[in-house]
């Protein structure tokens, strides 16, 4: 190491050293860096370039970087895709000053050919020079990397607690004993005698340090190792901002809590001739004991969750009597899967995520209980994912790159008051967040999804990136597949959706009524439907728009097949599809002219679209309402409503079929428009809303997660205890703080609550039977002096102040169950532990608000 002639090396701890760790970097004197810059540069794509010195572009803004582009002066970009003006095609790169919000300047245009459309312009970075210390001078005077200066005497201790380490090992030779106070007394001694001086060092810090020095961690491994990775990669590539020059990193807050009823000795940390006598070393046999029992729920089997599933079986979780880990994933494996879920081979390419997942595990450890699911959490999947399910659980971990599924499964934890182990990743940043009843706030106020929110009249009309064009895809997939479907199925179901469908439905219920009248009969028709879709989208919808304010169009193959299997599954009607058939289809099929509608108008704001749907709704919905009433009853003669009913499509971002769809749409849509194309990848990751991962980053937040594990399985009810973390390894950037406390977010007269709290009420009476509504009302009036004005189960008014006399009492007579029942239609089930209601008391101001009413349905399972 000492060897100057390495240009690249680094120091990593022996495999030991479990409580801490040290990462030290020293590639050579003059280390180039070629692009210090995050993950992803910032590009925008090209709208317009002048002729001139200096030449001025107008950018449009991608979905990533809000509404202003981010370039700043002396930034220097590169050029690609211009059409027109290719000179900047692959020239050097560009010197750039911002003249506006949308406008750049750069060099002399003057003598390039004209622009003429397209082009994407990304920044780069100049080479920087970095230079390095030997490990000898290092070690002496080091540099130390960290952003919160107040540790900085903490880790300066750990610096030195590592050198007496090697010091003790080389006079003692062996490692000092776990939990051995004379061994930790022997290091602080020695650390004391180094060139560093005594003053400064936290001696409790090195005893502490010492009592561990035998046990081994697979979260502090994981965590290290993916960091460690990085630097390699740094050095290899030349890539992101090497470490300067010394990392330390402890989780001593992992140890029990002070006052916690386990204190432990050295004979809980002594060794049993078990492959977890290195975790056995910092925690104990006991502790050990309490991993195996553990019941957990892991959502996602893909990057992240491959990461959390190894380190779960090498850490020994649900590995014993009683522990089970349940994971499930939607997914099949991918070949862009193999790169960074290392649970998967070539061989289980198209297999289940979760089935090959719990197996690899299974075989690193057999004792490991682990049940592998395929079904998808959300509201349509309660009754599987259900009240007994949730209750058994001891924790929950996120493994999701989806936002929307990560928030609703933080919400079922804070139904049930189950811990949360939230992670992500994208691209060299994570996060790691620990969500803890009563303690923490929970995971809907910490991390509110972010999606971008497109003006409507940018989507609709005037698109400028490839970001508006594949929402634009989404928003079609969703609305030709998904919400016609479910609005047909709810106006077979229900007679009054009608009344309850205003302004924005008007297009809907239009579809409702071409979808009852128009149903395919056979592959043809399915066909025939996507070729006229095909012209209505990319030729007759655009060719308005220039005669009222020009591109070609292009027909797409793989649009009319996906539309036609897509618009085949939605009916219901599963016909045999024949690609060479839709061929011979679209021979003989007739291209309708078109004919521009003079006197159209085109909305060109949000409020014109608004206002322009509000007008067609007042003259259209009620003769449409009378329309579909009529069509109805028509249908109910016929004797079976069973044929007119719809199966809607969810978009899944891995499903072949549903992509082609959304590449297609997305590219024949950005060739209307001049707008750069995206390849399927690139489509797949904005239109699933992928959180991009690499191995690395991976290792890192997994090892970071495992690390708060330990804490709720000690059942730490200190708020400094956990640790929420951001990094950001291409810098490298490690933050690491407390969680937000549990704030106060109910308030009702003079009482406060917090997102964790519940009214909760026993469902049966000493009998054991059901309660009524009526007895509901009263034991919430005696045991919590709240009189209830009104009661909801979701949207549906059980009880209400201002029902009818007669209607009331039935209700206040009814058992919870039937009247659920009778009000919904929907019969709760014999498993259901747990009825959830929303309550209004008397007197309840505007800004007031209650927690939600816990109905415990049977003899309920105690909560852990």
């Amino acid at each position: 190491m000492e060897k100057r002639h390495l240009k690249n090396n680094m120091l990593l701890p022996p495999p030991t050293l479990p409580g801490s760790r040290q990462l030290f970097c020293d590639f050579g004197e003059d280390f180039m860096v070629h692009d210090p810059s995050e993950a992803e540069p910032v590009s925008a794509t090209i709208l317009h370039i002048t002729q001139g010195n200096p030449g001025v572009l107008t950018v449009a803004y991608s979905d990533e970087q809000g509404e202003k582009h981010c370039f700043a002066d002396g930034d220097w970009a590169v050029f690609s895709e211009v059409e027109g003006m290719t000179e900047l095609n692959g020239s050097q790169p560009q010197r750039i000053r911002v003249k506006g919000e949308n406008s750049l300047e750069i060099g002399d245009t003057s003598s390039f050919s004209p622009y003429t459309c397209g082009g994407v312009i990304t920044q780069v970075k100049r080479p920087q020079k970095h230079s390095f210390g030997s490990l000898r001078v290092s070690r002496t005077d080091p540099k130390i990397k960290t952003s919160e200066v107040w540790k900085m005497a903490r880790y300066q201790t750990l610096h030195v607690a590592f050198w007496a380490l090697h010091l003790f090992r080389s006079e003692m030779q062996r490692l000092p004993k776990p939990r051995d106070q004379a061994d930790a007394d022997k290091m602080v001694e020695l650390a004391q005698t180094l060139p560093m001086g005594p003053e400064s060092l936290q001696r409790d810090l090195i005893r502490t340090f010492a009592y561990g020095c035998t046990g081994d961690l697979n979260p502090i491994n994981s965590f290290l190792g993916g960091l460690a990775a990085q630097e390699v990669l740094k050095a290899a590539s030349g890539k992101f901002t090497p470490l300067d020059q010394w990392l330390y990193f402890d989780a001593f807050e992992c140890l029990p809590e002070e006052e916690h009823a386990t204190q432990l000795t050295a004979d809980d940390c002594a060794p049993r001739d078990s492959r977890y006598d290195g975790q056995i070393a910092i925690f104990g046999a006991g502790f050990q004991e309490q991993l195996g029992k553990q019941q957990y729920f892991l959502v996602g089997a893909g990057a992240i969750g491959c990461e959390l599933l190894k380190n779960f079986a090498m850490i020994g979780l649900a590995a014993g009597e009683g522990g089970n880990i349940t994971v499930t994933d939607m997914d099949t494996i991918e070949y862009s899967n193999l790169h960074r879920q290392f649970l998967f081979g070539q061989q289980d390419v198209s297999k289940s995520k979760s089935e090959v997942a719990a197996a690899a595990i299974k075989s690193m450890n057999p004792n490991i209980n682990v049940t592998a699911e395929q079904t998808q959490v959300g509201p349509d999947t309660e009754r599987f994912y259900g009240d007994a399910f949730f209750l058994g659980l001891d924790g929950v971990a996120n493994a999701l790159d989806s936002f929307e599924a990560r928030a609703y499964v933080g919400k079922r934890c804070v139904q049930y008051l189950k811990p949360l182990l939230d992670s992500g990743t994208h691209g060299t940043k994570g996060h790691v967040q620990v969500y803890v009843p009563f303690l923490t706030e929970p995971y809907g106020r910490a991390q509110e999804v972010d999606e971008k929110e497109y003006p409507l009249c940018t989507l609709r009309h005037f698109p400028s990136t490839i970001q508006h064009t594949v929402q634009w895809a989404r928003n079609q997939f969703e609305h030709l597949f998904k919400t016609t479907a479910e609005s047909v199925n709810k106006f077979l179901k229900d007679p009054s959706f009608l009344e309850t469908q205003e302004g924005d439905a008007l297009e809907s219920l239009e579809l409702v009524r071409t979808s009852l009248q128009e149903k395919p009969r056979s592959w043809e028709d399915c066909v025939t439907w996507a070729r006229r879709l095909w012209e209505h989208l990319f030729s007759h919808d655009i060719r308005q728009l220039l005669y009222n304010c020009p591109p070609e169009h292009t027909t797409h193959m793989t649009f009319i097949l996906a539309a036609s299997r897509l618009f085949n599954q939605t009916h219901r009607l599963h016909v045999k599809e024949d690609e060479a058939a839709a061929s011979r289809i679209l021979l003989d099929w007739q291209h309708p002219p078109f004919q521009p509608c003079p006197g159209m108008h085109i909305p060109l704001t949000d409020q014109e679209i608004q206002a322009s749907r509000d007008a067609a709704a007042r003259v259209r919905l009620p003769e449409l309402r009378q329309e579909l009433t009529e069509l109805k009853r028509k249908l109910e003669k016929q004797g079976n409503l069973t044929p007119a009913f719809m199966e809607p499509v969810h978009f899944e971002k891995d499903n072949a079929c549903h992509l082609d769809f959304i590449v297609t749409v997305a590219n024949l849509r950005a060739e209307n428009y001049r707008i750069p194309l995206a390849d399927k990848l690139q489509v797949q990751k904005i239109a699933g809303r992928i959180i991009p991962a690499i191995a690395t980053t991976t290792a890192a937040v997994a090892g970071l997660v495992c690390l708060e594990l330990y804490k709720l399985v000690w059942q730490h009810r200190h708020l400094d205890s956990y640790r929420s973390t951001f990094l950001n390894l291409s810098e490298p950037l490690l933050h690491r703080f407390h969680p937000q406390a549990s704030p106060a977010v109910y308030k009702y007269q003079q009482r406060i609550w917090s997102s964790w709290d519940r009214i909760e009420v026993p469902g049966t009476d000493p009998g054991g039977e059901e309660i009524t509504l009526m007895a509901l009302c009263d034991y919430i009036q005696r045991e919590h002096s709240l009189v209830p004005r009104m009661l909801l189960y979701g949207a549906a008014l059980l009880y209400a102040e201002f029902l009818e006399e007669k209607v009331r009492q039935e209700h206040l007579s009814c058992r919870l169950s039937e009247l659920v029942r009778q009000i919904t239609g929907e019969t709760v089930s014999q498993e259901s532990r747990l009825l959830v209601l929303s309550i209004i008391c008397d007197e309840e101001e505007e800004d007031s608000n209650i927690p939600p009413v816990h109905v415990w349905l049977h003899p309920a399972r105690s909560q852990k």
